[in-house]
């Protein structure tokens, strides 16, 4: 009985894992406040508020022993400390850092606080990478560590880095963790022992002290472990409920997938499929002749011919009866589903129609009455399909194209218009497969990797401002031949505008995070509506100069995402037949547009975009039998910016350079912010952690098969933190 008689105490350190932060012993409601603009909310919050790198004091190097290039920690005595502002809104603090060796010039950016905050003769830790100018070594926005009086830390030689605000300072943030910690003493552990057993792993308790407070890097690596585990094994259990629940209670379709139309289509289609294609239809029509619901994402890089095996699925649904929907983000990409598919369905006997934003009234009742009476097989269209007055008769598909620009409320609406229809989502982003699997468990993934005819041999180069010349003298070259080109600006938001103004020139801090993290493009096109930050007034005078000078012997023309939907397909219809030579847009033109004559692409300010995203972009060119060339300009310092596009010009692989991108960004960051689940892996990184994503994935589906509920006694608690999970996804979901 002794043991029974901590089970309350275990209980309540658990429960009291979800109360208010203001819990925690120091966390007054001004600091309470301070942490929730952290995004900590609880203690629970506080507690999985990670280290993102740890200050090792056992192996420090001198000022004279430290080596150029490299990172290091020196410990030392502040010698001055002064406040600059070289410009009215750049502040830069310089502080002297001397041990018996010699002297460290620290330089921090933006962070004018530290003058108060640092004086003379204080003993501190600076840990950052070595580099010489002006005749002295020097740091640039090291972490700084006080190792004396209140702030010094109190827990051993290696010393956790949290992430912290201007209120809340590093120091005090140790403090807030620690003291959190003793309330999650005893807290129970929702880990199923035989996977405890199974991978070593430590317990929940001993991991939360180890990864915050321990006594070795060795120790950290272990707990890191534990949680990194924990919690994609959440998120997988978490994502395979959430698909499981949309086909309970309901009696899904088993699709005739050897009818008419099938044949018809198949007889219709001018190519022979590849045998990547063809596996990728036999494994979509299997599991649609199943009786039950397919949660299935059809991966393809550009031009891989996702369309098409996707058709094969529509022609399954009207064979049995049934109805589809096929969801684009843009009209661009809508009408253009429509017109190359319509001729196929036309051939094969499938009914269709496209309903967007700009169909009229009137075609729009004639169409909703279509589809509600059932003659219409297959509806594609815009978010005007998730309207509530779109009802189908007997929808048994949903194809969502471009899957990533839909929130996953958007993707649920689609869904909930059928009893528990199949689903089929499609994506061009070329997102690895353990990315995959963190982001979306519940699917079962299909890849298309090869395109179906050798593209026309197409060149990427990377080129500073200064060299931009050269691509133009390319353009010109092409447009000699009467060929085509593109130009794309990029999309500027307001964040990087007011981060680009308070850059200081050449200032190492101008493009990283107040962390002093690697910098991270900002730029995210998703849909139609984030296109309204367009910065229409710097892509019209580059049209402008363009026309006036570059290329003034042809026709210039701009697109971008603020012109009504019929101004974009007449611009881009006489860019189709040549009457324009030169298109000048933004990113619009990433989907949607298919001009097999235009050869030369230049990309301005190319290191604002992620790798996937200039991926598709140049997949714009080399689309026909003529050579194309890819230019990306750039004004970047920055070695992560230049190392990332420098990747384009040897790599045309999508599914590498996501690998690529991911190695150097944030998962975040190739997706977008609308991914369920992407903000709960604060420790995992899906390509260093790929094996024990694959390892949690399987775990999950096993653990689901045995006990689908979670509500044996032996998975209680694990069923209460999915739950907890779940909840928590729910609050961060956007549109």
């Amino acid at each position: 009985m002794p043991e029974a008689s901590h089970i309350p105490d275990r209980l309540q350190a658990t429960l009291g894992l979800d109360e208010p932060v203001s819990r925690v012993r120091l966390v007054s409601p001004a600091r309470a406040k301070a942490l929730e603009k952290l995004g900590i909310r609880t203690v629970r919050g506080l507690i999985t508020h990670f280290p993102r790198r740890y200050i090792d004091l056992s192996a420090r190097e001198t000022a004279a022993s430290a080596r150029i290039g490299e990172s290091c920690t020196i410990e030392g005595v502040i010698h001055d400390v002064k406040l600059k502002r070289p410009k009215p809104r750049l502040a830069l603090v310089e502080i002297g850092v001397t041990d018996s060796t010699g002297v460290v010039i620290v330089t921090a950016f933006r962070q004018p606080w530290l003058a108060e905050q640092l004086s003379a003769g204080m003993r501190v830790a600076i840990a950052g990478k070595i580099e010489f100018n002006y005749g002295f070594k020097r740091m640039v926005n090291p972490q700084i560590l006080p190792l004396e009086g209140s702030d010094a830390p109190a827990h051993g030689l290696v010393i956790p880095v949290h992430p912290a605000g201007e209120k809340v300072t590093p120091a005090l943030m140790r403090r807030f963790v620690s003291n959190a910690l003793e309330l999650a003493e005893g807290v129970l552990d929702p880990m199923p022992l035989e996977l405890r057993v199974k991978y070593r792993l430590v317990s929940r308790q001993v991991a939360f002290r180890a990864i915050h407070f321990p006594e070795s890097l060795a120790e950290a690596h272990e707990a890191r472990r534990r949680l990194a585990y924990e919690e994609v094994l959440l998120l997988e259990l978490h994502l395979m409920q959430q698909g499981a629940v949309r086909s309970r209670g309901h009696v899904p379709t088993a699709h005739e997938i050897a009818g008419p139309r099938m044949q018809a289509l198949d007889a219709a289609i001018p190519f022979t499929l590849t045998d990547e294609q063809q596996q990728a239809r036999l494994d979509i029509l299997g599991e649609m002749a199943q009786p039950h619901a397919m949660n299935r994402m059809l991966l393809g890089d550009v031009g891989t011919g996702k369309t098409v095996v996707a058709a094969f699925a529509i022609a399954a649904a009207a064979d049995t009866g049934g109805q589809a929907l096929l969801l684009a983000p843009t009209e661009v990409l809508a009408q253009q589903h429509e017109r190359s598919l319509g001729k196929l369905f036309d051939a094969a006997g499938i009914t269709h129609a496209v309903l967007t934003g700009s169909t009229s009234e009137s075609e729009r009742a004639e169409l909703l009455s279509r589809l509600a009476a059932g003659s219409l097989d297959v509806l594609i269209g815009t978010h005007a399909l998730l309207e509530d007055d779109v009802r189908p008769s007997n929808l048994t598909l949903a194809v969502i194209d471009e899957q990533q620009r839909f929130g996953v409320a958007q993707r649920a609406k689609l869904l909930a218009k059928g009893d528990a229809p199949d689903a089929l989502f499609l994506t061009a982003t070329p997102i690895p497969r353990t990315l995959a699997l963190a982001l979306f468990g519940n699917l079962t993934l299909t890849y298309l990797k090869h395109r179906p005819h050798d593209a026309a041999r197409r060149t990427t180069r990377v080129l500073a401002k200064s060299e931009r010349g050269y691509a133009y003298d390319a353009a010109r070259e092409a447009l000699g031949r009467g060929e085509q080109v593109y130009v794309v600006c990029p999309l500027v938001g307001k964040d990087t505008q007011e981060r680009d103004a308070m850059a200081g020139e050449g200032a190492a801090a101008s493009r990283e995070e107040p962390d002093g993290g690697a910098y991270h493009p900002t730029v995210a096109i998703e849909d139609d509506a984030d296109l309204e930050h367009d910065d229409v007034a710097a892509a019209t005078r580059e049209a402008e100069m363009l026309q006036g000078s570059t290329f003034f012997d042809w026709r210039v023309e701009l697109l971008h995402g603020g012109l009504p939907f019929s101004e974009k397909q007449q611009v881009m219809q006489r860019f189709h037949d040549n009457e324009t030579q030169v298109l000048v847009a933004t990113t619009v033109i990433e989907v949607g547009v298919d001009v097999p004559n235009a050869t030369v692409m230049i990309v301005e300010d190319a290191d604002r975009f992620g790798l996937s995203q200039l991926h598709q972009l140049r997949g714009r060119v080399g689309r026909g039998e003529k050579p194309a060339r890819v230019f990306l300009v750039s004004a970047s310092k920055q070695d992560v910016a230049l190392e990332r596009l420098r990747a384009m010009e040897t790599c045309d692989d999508g599914f590498e350079l996501a690998r690529i991108d991911l190695s150097l960004r944030r998962e975040g960051d190739i997706l977008g912010n609308r991914q369920s689940g992407a903000s709960v892996l604060k420790l995992v990184n899906v390509v260093r952690d790929g094996g024990l994503i694959e390892a949690a994935h399987a775990d999950a589906r096993e653990l689901l098969e045995n006990d689908p509920d979670l509500d044996a006694p032996d998975h209680a608690a694990l069923g209460r933190e999915v739950r907890l999970l779940l909840g928590a996804t729910r609050a961060g979901e956007g549109g």
